[in-house]
């Protein structure tokens, strides 16, 4: 291994030329191109480097940011909000249509409708489907800009909140295919708008499976409920965490 500059020869893990005297690291700085040159030394990963490709994951799933007292006590309000929230749209049946008369469901709904929109392209079927996979993707990919880019975890387990919530949204709309009496957009009815104008009547007559349309709302509520619960015990565990440092 020679040096870049006076090509005297120095060892394998020094950082200073024995003989010129310059750091290889900041001599390599400002002449990149001795990069590509056998003659420089091998990156070495640092123990801080190699600490944390081995937490990364982690990292994702903990919060590593500061957090004022300020700013735990506002999350932890809007913990105990979502916790109350939740309690009132699980607890009531799905007939209730608890979460379609919530506010959220203003705020799905644009997604919902740009679903259709988006998904047009692929034919009449995933064209109806569509709706029901635009009001979901918009919470999950906040959820994964929150856990990736921001680094904000607990911004994250809330919109893993808002996905489970969409679930609960999507419920009574499923529940719905045969009897057409929710009101759609528009003040239609299921019962009798054309057909195709009800997503879930479409969907699950298409497919056959019309007759397990209240089955399967049964388990796209579960699936909600499941999502929600998961995403508040998330979040409690963070601020449980952040409040022991």
């Amino acid at each position: 291994m020679n040096c870049p500059k006076c090509h005297g020869k120095r060892h394998l893990q020094s950082e200073v030329c024995p003989h010129c005297g310059i750091v290889f690291q900041k001599y390599l700085k400002y002449h990149p191109e001795q990069t590509g040159q056998r003659l420089i030394q091998p990156p070495i990963v640092t123990l801080s480097e190699e600490y944390g490709a081995k937490t990364s994951m982690r990292n994702l799933l903990h919060e590593t940011q500061q957090c004022t007292l300020a700013c735990l006590i506002g999350r932890s309000i809007i913990l105990l909000g979502l916790i109350i929230w939740s309690w009132r749209l699980i607890g009531p049946s799905i007939e209730s249509n608890a979460a379609g008369t919530s506010f959220l469901h203003q705020v799905n709904l644009p997604f919902h409708e740009a679903g259709h929109i988006v998904f047009r392209p692929f034919g009449a079927f995933i064209t109806s489907l569509g709706g029901t996979l635009g009001q979901l993707l918009m919470p999950t990919l906040c959820m994964v800009v929150l856990l990736v880019k921001t680094r904000d975890p607990f911004g994250a387990s809330v919109a893993l909140w808002w996905v489970g919530e969409n679930f609960l949204d999507v419920a009574p709309y499923v529940n719905d295919a045969r009897a057409g009496q929710l009101p759609l957009l528009g003040g239609n009815f299921g019962h009798s708008s054309p057909y195709g104008f009800h997503d879930w009547q479409y969907l699950l007559t298409e497919s056959g499976l019309l007759q397990y349309d209240h089955a399967l709302a049964k388990t796209v509520f579960a699936t909600g409920v499941a999502i929600m619960l998961l995403a508040l015990l998330w979040g409690g565990r963070l601020l449980v965490n952040r409040y022991r440092r």
